[in-house]
């Protein structure tokens, strides 16, 4: 039985999740279980990162079985990585004719039952996602908060819950909602953030036009006099929000960005004792203190939707111009997202950064790696990058291999798969993108494992820096690979 929405009162209701270990569905379960529903969930037993955020809910992973569908449970949510027709816990679940929700289904269910705004975008959505709630914790509105990866000022959570939310009568619901295979048209918004829009998931969209109507879809589920707030910096974030426009006029459409005219025009001020600063028309000025121009526009985004949820709720935005200081202040990222995974001093002195980071577009590892620059002034940069899917890599070849400017010295690796594709159809590996990269970088290597380069990096970190590099060395494992093994390596 699939498709039966979860019931409006959570409380005691048995929901069972399969895959309970995926970011998406650990931060679900924080959601529900902070509505009072009672969680019990399944999974492989390799340790991840969000068994510490269900160790916290007293909630222990099980291992797969019919078993675990026992008569007390009253709906299964389960994770598009698992079959209805081959896991245990779905067949047995079926069996019993138990109502069997996809992840997205039970986000966009529960989405329902607020007044809910969507983050959307091909870059910038945990980040917006992120400092959107950091900003809402310092608000005195009923929210919650759900992001795609841990955030830092979530106390280590993907999620906030407000005090006082889930007792009152509605309360705002601010998600992440993914483009991927449509799975955000499940999502049930009365606000939409757009980050931006460009070519990806090549395996689902094969042209720009594909990802960019289904944004435009996306858009048009808005409800009558729904609001749209839109990079006016990003070209195919504007088409959207244009062709949207002419679909269904009576949408409200509202731009941030430095070539946005009106509340949320967006100036760049200084980047100075590792902060950004920056002002909005009518908001103020503020300041961040995380790198790069993408993740300001980021807080432009997030500001512009605090000052639309004050509207909503009857208050005046500018009464609370400080409290979302305090909140952009307090922000640090989140896992994997320009995450300080550690600093250590090599033996002959230099000081060393090392960042981890998802970047794994050629459009984020640019804007990321030109934040870094200019964030780390004195810093040496040496990136290790793992390209994410065979289709992507092929499709955004040049882009890629033209991306790492900003780095003085750059590694690369194999392609890391993705279990929807098989390396056989395709043309291209790991050493083409080091041949087309070597073209516009001369100082690159290639390693077809990650820990091969551990000893190269070591000694690389470890040489005389000249002056134009005083405060020593940047390292960055970025991409949405398992580089990031290469980081704690070198710590460890």
């Amino acid at each position: 039985m699939e498709n039966a929405g979860l019931p409006e009162n959570l409380q005691g209701v048995h929901i069972h999740f399969v895959g309970i270990k995926g970011t998406g569905m650990a931060a679900l379960v924080e959601i529900l279980f902070s509505r009072g529903a009672v969680i019990t969930g399944s999974d492989v037993s390799e340790r991840f990162y969000t068994d510490e955020i269900l160790e916290k809910l007293g909630i222990q992973a099980l291992p797969f079985s019919e078993k675990n569908i026992t008569d007390s449970v009253q709906y299964v949510v389960y994770s598009s990585a698992y079959s209805m027709q081959k896991n245990p816990d779905l067949i047995a679940a079926a069996g019993k004719n138990i109502p069997c929700l996809l992840y997205t289904q039970a986000l966009g269910s529960y989405s329902s039952l607020a007044y809910s705004c969507g983050i959307c975008g091909v870059h910038g959505k945990t980040s917006t996602t992120g400092l959107a709630g950091t900003i809402l914790k310092h608000l005195d509105l009923p929210v919650q908060i759900l992001a795609g990866s841990v955030i830092n000022s979530f106390g280590n959570s993907c999620t906030y819950t407000s005090p006082g939310c889930c007792s009152a009568e509605r309360h705002f619901f601010v998600a992440e909602t993914c483009e991927y295979q449509r799975h955000f048209m499940s999502f049930c918004p009365q606000k939409i953030v757009l980050t931006s829009v460009e070519s990806d998931h090549q395996d689902y969209y094969p042209t720009y036009e594909d990802i960019r109507n289904a944004f435009v879809d996306y858009i048009c589920k808005l409800p009558q006099n729904g609001e749209l707030i839109y990079c006016a910096d990003d070209a195919g974030a504007v088409e959207t929000a244009e062709i949207a426009g002419q679909k269904r006029p009576d949408i409200k459409l509202i731009p941030y960005g430095e070539n946005a005219s009106g509340d949320y025009h967006l100036e760049f001020g200084d980047v100075k004792d590792e902060k950004n600063y920056f002002s909005l028309r009518l908001p103020g000025d503020f300041y961040l203190t995380v790198p790069g121009k993408h993740e300001v526009r980021d807080a432009a985004a997030a500001v512009s939707l605090a000052y639309q949820l004050l509207r909503t709720a009857g208050k005046n935005p500018s009464d609370y111009n400080e409290q979302i200081r305090l909140g952009l202040a307090e922000f640090s990222g989140g896992k994997r997202r320009s995450e300080i995974v550690g600093k250590y001093t090599s033996p002959s002195g230099n000081s060393v950064v090392i960042i981890d980071d998802y970047g794994h577009h050629p459009t984020a590892i640019r804007t990321t790696l030109a934040g870094y620059r200019e964030f780390y002034k004195g810093r040496k940069i040496i990136v290790d990058f793992m390209s994410h899917t065979y289709s992507r890599t092929q499709a955004l070849l040049k882009e890629f291999a033209s991306s790492f400017g900003d780095a003085d010295v750059v590694i690369l690796h194999k392609i890391y798969a993705s279990a929807r594709e098989n390396s056989a159809d395709f043309t291209i590996n790991g050493r083409t993108l080091f041949e087309e990269a070597q073209k516009y970088n001369s100082d690159i290597h290639y390693f077809e494992e990650i820990l091969d380069a551990k000893d190269f990096l070591l000694e690389e970190l470890d040489k005389p820096l000249s002056e134009k590099y005083p405060d020593g060395c940047l390292f960055v494992t970025m991409g949405a690979g398992d580089n990031w093994k290469l980081g704690k390596a070198l710590l460890n």
